[in-house]
């Protein structure tokens, strides 16, 4: 393989990849002592499956996902506060009619390729990092053949329609590199959101010499992906009948100087099978930290635990069922459900849910819910809920309605929050609605194959943003169902400017939550649990990834 080197102009500062924390003004944090207590740790982990790839145009699971925010880092970021701030570009304007975007590029972000088996970096090993490398990113979103999950995001790019339903090619996109270090953007229309989309793991960069060398083989194993973040990877070994499967990622001392620390030394992932395996490891003090839904059983006091209200529970109908396929019926449940009637003793697993969008999708640096209250969207209302039944009866020419089960996804949701609505539906409505728990396979063959009535849906977008979770009722299926094929994404990434964004999406909501198909009834939380003499491991709730770039142990 040849690639064309650029030397290395020195070290300098390349910006952080990771949600850093409030205390960093930015991408390279202060002038504070970054490295000191704390620095130089080699990170203990374990994911929880094999990733599937480390191609950040392609992979979106959370496996992947963790490898990937601690391998790449792209032109912006959010930093702690919600905030969107240059990472890997130095500025960027945007033109008056808000539809194209030029990017000013770092000269001292680099490409790191590790060839050789010993701990010195060679000359030939990095090159800069340059415009058209995040041109050809964005290509293979689009390309059809590629068959990206996050073509659907980026339908904003001029001629991107074109290129999706095959009478344009990807040449056409509305992203070139004027040189090196200058990238242009244009959109078909103006889109408020497009920055949000620019800091997902999707539009990284990828070098298209590289790409094409790796033979189909790209982030498919250790000799086929580069590191322009702050770790690279050294080893990745897998066999799916053995047990000491491994990824391993070093410092990637090229991209850090005195400017910008990178304060691990050393990431070793142990690959396990599943949550349990990956709790056991970190029970068996051999993982520092684990990610989960449901933290039971970790006591705060000793340990440190994150949770982000990231998921949106709501009930989905199934449309062919002949009661529940009735708008009456599923509008009358809605009106009955006493959300605040349930109660949690652990305050932060649960809150009640009346909107769609969860509280830690955050715009403009705040909670979406902060700046639209889903107050407005609480319908609760008994008595009109029992004449909304009556109504139904009458249409459905029935006497009474039958008992029914909700089913749930435990591994996602203790059900037990259910039982205390359950009686509120009985006492209101005389309906009995039961629950009946599954396993996640169990619970995912019954949606695709039709086998429920009522299911409790645990909705939760791919990356940080309002049009993440909309864009998940144009492509899952019994979501599809819950708005009758309403195109929800669309509407929000034609949004022209940030000042109508947050009206615009209350809106939506409003239409959406109308139909009655999907009843929003809690938020729930995921977790980052963590041993206590940790500090600063970043958790991102909607991709699953947990990033170690700025994390201090003080073991």
């Amino acid at each position: 393989m040849e690639i064309n080197v650029k030397k290395k102009r020195g070290f300098a500062a390349l910006v952080c990849t990771a949600l850093i924390m409030s205390s960093f003004a930015g991408c390279g944090g202060d002038d504070n002592d970054k490295r000191g207590s704390g620095a130089g740790h080699m990170y203990s982990a374990a994911l929880e499956y094999n990733p599937k790839s480390l191609d950040p145009q392609f992979a979106n699971d959370p496996s992947s996902a963790t490898v990937i925010k601690n391998l790449y880092s792209g032109l912006v970021m959010k930093d702690g506060s919600g905030s969107i701030v240059c990472c890997n570009a130095t500025d960027y304007s945007v033109s008056d009619d808000g539809c194209e975007y030029t990017f000013h590029l770092r000269d001292d972000n680099y490409w790191f390729f590790d060839k050789n088996e010993d701990d010195k970096i060679d000359e030939d090993e990095y090159f800069p990092v340059v415009a058209a490398d995040y041109v050809f990113a964005l290509r293979r979103i689009l390309d059809p053949d590629m068959h990206s999950p996050y073509a659907k995001d980026f339908m904003c790019l001029k001629n991107s329609g074109y290129i999706v339903d095959g009478s344009g090619t990807v040449n056409g996109l509305g992203a070139w590199a004027v040189d090196d270090y200058t990238l242009v953007i244009s959109l078909d229309h103006p889109c408020a959101e497009f920055l949000s989309l620019m800091t997902t793991p999707a539009a990284f960069p990828c070098n298209e010499e590289f790409f094409v060398s790796t033979k189909g083989r790209y982030g498919l194993d250790d000799r086929s992906v580069m590191s322009n973040g702050p770790f690279f990877v050294r080893q990745w070994f897998y066999d799916p009948y053995g047990s000491n499967n491994i990824l391993y990622m070093r410092k990637n001392a090229v991209n850090e100087n005195d400017d910008y620390s990178i304060l691990p030394s050393l990431l070793s992932f142990s690959i396990e099978d599943g949550e349990a395996e990956v709790k056991q490891r970190f029970k068996a003090k051999e993982a520092e930290c684990f990610t989960t839904v449901k933290v039971g059983g970790y006591n705060p006091k000793k340990y440190s635990i994150t949770g982000q209200k990231a998921i949106t529970l709501g009930l989905v109908f199934n449309p062919g069922d002949k009661i529940y396929s009735n708008q009456n019926i599923r509008k009358a449940i809605a009106l009955a459900a006493d959300r605040n009637a349930v109660r949690d003793e652990n305050s932060d697993d649960i809150s009640p849910a009346y909107g769609i969008i969860p509280p830690a999708i955050d715009i403009f640096g705040r909670s979406y819910r902060e700046l639209s209250s889903d107050k407005q969207f609480d319908v609760f209302d008994t008595r009109a809920a029992a004449d909304l039944l009556s109504k139904a009866k009458a249409e459905l020419n029935i006497n009474s309605v039958e008992s029914v089960k909700i089913i749930v996804d435990t591994n996602t949701v203790d059900s037990r929050y259910l039982h205390q609505l359950s009686q509120s539906w009985q006492d209101s409505l005389g309906i009995y609605i039961g629950i009946e728990d599954l396993t996640s396979a169990e619970f995912s063959r019954r949606l695709s194959e039709g086998e429920y009535s009522i299911a409790l849906y645990p909705l939760k977008a791919d990356f940080n943003s309002s049009v993440a979770v909309m864009s998940e009722f144009d492509t899952v299926d019994c979501l599809k169902n819950a708005v009758n094929g309403m195109k929800c994404a669309e509407s929000i990434l034609k949004c022209p400017s940030a000042d109508e964004l947050v009206s615009r999406y209350s809106q939506q909501e409003k239409m959406m939550l109308d139909q009655y198909g999907f009843i929003p009834l809690f938020y729930k939380s995921s977790y980052l649990v963590a041993d206590d003499d940790n500090e600063d491991i970043i958790y991102d709730a909607f991709t699953g990834a947990v990033d170690y770039r700025i994390a201090r142990n003080y073991s």
